[in-house]
């Protein structure tokens, strides 16, 4: 038995006509979720970006470490800055860096180095992967499943600001060790994902494209 305190659970059970309503009324939402490049200037409060943060921290991590740290960025001056030396990777990245193969898979998708988002949107969400916690002593703890616990707490932020009403982008320049300088944080961590949110621009346009099926992405074994 561990020394640790444990308490009751709190679970609200649902029917199973509940449980598939409540399935079937989140992804009727999340699907239209669509990763939007052109973006709004119109702004967003603080309070509805605070909220979903307070969601995203909610999520699972290893040995509950909680290895992430969100730096949110309204300031333009920042966010200018943030722009220049994301263009700049970007710019290495498709005329040395990628592929062809990579290049031709991003073609459908129409992106290029051009990353106004960066300066237009209200609010820029960047994610630090922490690979080590300090306790209050200043000792350091190593973290657990970073990439992993990282990866689903992100998945949180988005659908918390899809909920929202917000449109958001997933950007991640290659490489970001420009972010832990322009916003001073901490060599032992890893920039992970910018988020962008927002509203969309009233003529913002998306790929045309589709999702894989369930048949092809999940297998049943009964």
């Amino acid at each position: 038995m561990t020394d640790w305190p444990f308490k009751q659970l709190v679970f609200n059970e649902k029917t199973p006509e509940e449980m598939h309503e409540a399935a079937q009324t989140f992804y009727d939402q999340i699907r239209i979720r669509r990763t939007v490049r052109e973006f709004s200037d119109r702004p967003i409060p603080r309070e509805i970006i605070e909220n979903a943060l307070k969601a995203a921290g909610t999520a699972p991590s290893g040995a509950n470490m909680q290895p992430w740290h969100f730096v949110v960025v309204s300031n333009p001056e920042i966010k200018k800055k943030m722009r220049a030396a994301a263009e700049q990777e970007e710019k290495e990245f498709y005329e040395h860096r990628a592929s062809e193969e990579w290049l031709k898979a991003l073609e459908p998708l129409g992106t290029d180095t051009q990353k106004g988002f960066l300066e237009k949107a209200p609010w820029l969400i960047v994610v630090f992967l922490k690979k080590f916690t300090f306790d209050e002593q200043g000792k350091r703890h190593k973290n657990y499943y970073t990439s992993e616990s990282v990866g689903i707490s992100c998945g949180f932020l988005l659908c918390a600001l899809h909920q929202a009403g917000l449109a958001t982008l997933t950007h991640t320049p290659s490489p970001m060790k420009f972010l832990n300088e322009v916003l001073d944080r901490p060599k032992d961590e890893r920039a992970y994902m910018i988020i962008v949110a927002g509203y969309p621009d009233k003529n913002a346009t998306v790929p045309v494209i589709d999702k894989e099926p369930l048949n092809k992405i999940a297998t049943f074994k009964e």
